[in-house]
């Protein structure tokens, strides 16, 4: 049997493991729970996925993110490890031969959504696998105290019913001291190992930026710090609306949000990991599972709702080791939108009940029906429909989601599927008395494979292109050789959809509990005041901060983020330079590195050389087509 650093080696290409990996496999193949905290970029899906691949039997991976199951499935088979994800929204029949394939085939890692996890076909099948392990992903999302929490989550643990004697695994970025309790109670964790690494990254600079201008800040920052980037921003338009705005300047950027088209995503995000593009302008939907390791910044346009959201966000550069820069752009303005938005985001429970009764007319759906059906769902046309406004719509079916009445995906994009329910006999008959279908069918039988035995998958729109066709009158021939009996088609879906976990009940005996509802409410509003004080410090070392958020006793100072880097100009010979500096500047409007260093002695040109690089970095100075000026 291969050992785990031959397994490494021979599917991942890496010669060792990153720090806690090994101990942390290790553990799991001595066949105790096992609980990793390892920042974002430490490597955490290794750490299941080795044990998987070293061990008799089928993984399953408990995964809240569709996208992420998706993409982490996708680089698993490109590596020639079988695998593959069950999640909601899916066919019926798609589903019972992924199960199918995993109690007699060769799985290696099954991942599941947690909603899809404990329904009564799921738990039938897993009975009858032979599973090895079982990895929760995300896992602080078991916990109320945790910033993304997801009730089915609370319902992993009685997989241990079915396969008593497998071990967890369950693995997490963020975590805070109760989160990581509550995580060993609610997976009923044995015979434990817990890791934790600190969340310390030692080469990545946390700023804060208070500018009258956000764009010319975000400018100056991209000037003064040359390669990879990526823009957070909190909405859709925001990201081609800066896109635009810099590729005007000469920078190469892209949008990237979910509503995006699968095909469009991915070339995006190759084009970016291949440095075709310097910068991607993204919504929160742009970075899970995605490793580049030389991301020399991350700008945040303002600041996310929890230190949770931002930790992860801004660690998704300089996973390379090399310093890098996270920068936050804050106005007083986006603390207040905080606030409204964390107001918005809770509305009056009176209001969510009315929101569940809206959702039975709106589905058309019958009290004691629905349960486990899929909707796909409008979440604008159910608001105007009925009068809600939008943000709070959303959060009240959330509110319904964590009272696991209900489950509201993240959009997502679902290929179309096609299959050939004929005999290729009665195909070619078909295709003679239709002759204007022939070039299609020619075309999804020399691009696609086993299109008579299984669904396949097909990318619409490339296949419009390529017949001249507009993606709609593809659609209406797809529909016409269905309802003719010759294909079974299901047509592409982007959006978000709607799960009913249980059937759905008169509105009036809808229980939401109110004290869990305000303890919710008022943990949310702790992220928010806490991600606040944050962006409006000025004394304290910004890594200290949020290191001190996540349980961290007495954390160093960084000495790399602004504050530190404020303090050290305090010191007398670096103030004396920056003074200098500055005043050369104001007289002179703009000099290069040479023509500054020259009024210095020689013996001193290394320091200052140091002092300016800092100055740069810091945002006190400008760097310019070889020149430096002040902002």
């Amino acid at each position: 049997m291969a050992t785990p650093r031959e397994l490494l080696d021979r599917y991942w290409g890496y010669p060792d493991f990153r720090p806690l990996q090994a101990e942390i496999v290790d553990s799991v193949l001595a066949g105790k729970d096992t609980l990793a905290l390892l920042p974002t970029g430490g490597g955490k899906s290794l750490c299941f996925q080795i044990p998987a691949l070293a061990l008799d039997g089928v993984t399953l991976v408990v995964s809240p993110l569709i996208a992420l199951m998706k993409d982490q499935v996708r680089q698993l088979r490109k590596r020639g490890i079988v695998a593959d994800a069950v999640y909601s929204g899916m066919r019926h029949s798609d589903i019972d031969r992924i199960f199918d394939n995993a109690v007699y085939g060769n799985t290696k890692l099954l991942y599941l959504s947690p909603e899809r996890l404990l329904t009564d076909l799921a738990r039938e099948r897993i009975r009858r696998m032979k599973v090895a392990l079982i990895a929760v992903d995300e896992a602080h999302c078991i916990s109320q105290w945790g910033y993304d929490f997801r009730p089915p989550y609370l319902r992993i643990a009685e997989l241990r019913q079915l396969h008593p004697d497998v071990p967890f695994i369950a693995v997490t970025a963020t975590a805070t001291p109760e989160v990581i309790a509550d995580i060993q109670e609610k997976l009923e964790f044995g015979e434990r190992e817990i890791f934790q690494q600190s969340f310390a990254r030692e080469n990545l600079a946390y700023i804060v930026r208070r500018p009258p201008g956000k764009e010319e800040q975000l400018l100056e920052v991209l000037r003064g710090v040359p390669g990879t980037g990526i823009i957070y921003v909190r909405s859709r338009g925001l990201t081609k609306e800066i896109a635009h705005r810099l590729g005007r300047r000469g920078i190469a950027a892209a949008a990237y949000h979910a509503g995006l088209e699968s095909e469009e995503k991915d070339q995006r995000q190759n084009n970016w990991i291949d440095d075709r593009l310097r910068v991607m302008v993204a919504t929160n939907a742009f970075g899970m599972g995605i490793d580049k390791p030389d991301v020399r910044s991350v700008i945040h346009y303002g600041p996310p709702d929890s230190p949770e959201a931002y930790f992860q966000e801004a660690g998704r550069g300089g996973r390379d080791g090399k310093i890098s820069y996270a920068v936050l752009l804050y106005h007083p303005s986006d603390g207040e939108r905080l606030i409204r938005n964390w107001e918005y985001s809770f509305p009056p429970i009176p209001e969510i009940k009315r929101m569940y009764r809206a959702l039975g007319s709106f589905l058309q759906l019958a009290v004691g029906g629905g349960k486990g059906e899929v909707y796909d769902f409008d979440l604008t046309r159910f608001s105007n429909n009925f009068g809600f406004d939008l943000r709070q719509a959303y959060s009240g079916l959330k509110a319904l989601e964590k009272s696991g009445y209900i489950l509201l995906t993240d959009e997502v994009h679902q290929a179309a599927t096609l299959q050939f329910i004929v005999s290729k006999e009665q195909l070619y008959d078909y295709q003679l008395k239709n002759p204007r279908v022939g070039k299609l069918v020619k075309s999804i039988l020399r691009t696609t494979q086993g299109a008579f035995i299984n669904p396949v998958q097909l990318r619409e729109g490339t296949l419009a292109n390529f017949l001249q066709l507009t993606t709609e009158e593809l659609q209406r021939t797809f529909h016409k050789m269905k309802a003719e009996g010759i294909i079974d088609y299901v047509p592409e879906k982007n959006g978000p959809q709607l799960v009913f976990v249980e059937e759905r009940i008169d509105p009036d005996n809808l229980r939401i509990d109110e004290k869990q509802y305000n303890f919710l409410k008022e943990r949310a509003r702790h992220r928010i005041d806490t991600m606040i004080a944050y962006c409006e410090s000025n004394s304290e070392c910004r890594s200290r901060l949020l290191l001190q958020y996540f349980g961290e006793p007495d954390p160093p100072h960084c000495g790399i983020c602004d504050v530190c880097r404020k303090q050290k100009l305090q010191i007398p010979n670096q103030r004396e330079i920056y003074d200098r500096v500055h005043q050369l500047l104001t007289l002179e409007k703009e000099l290069s590195l040479n023509e500054i260093l020259a009024t210095f002695k020689r013996t001193e040109s290394p320091e200052i050389a140091h002092v300016l690089q800092d100055l740069v970095n810091e945002g006190l100075v400008i760097q310019q087509a070889g020149k430096l000026r002040l902002p």
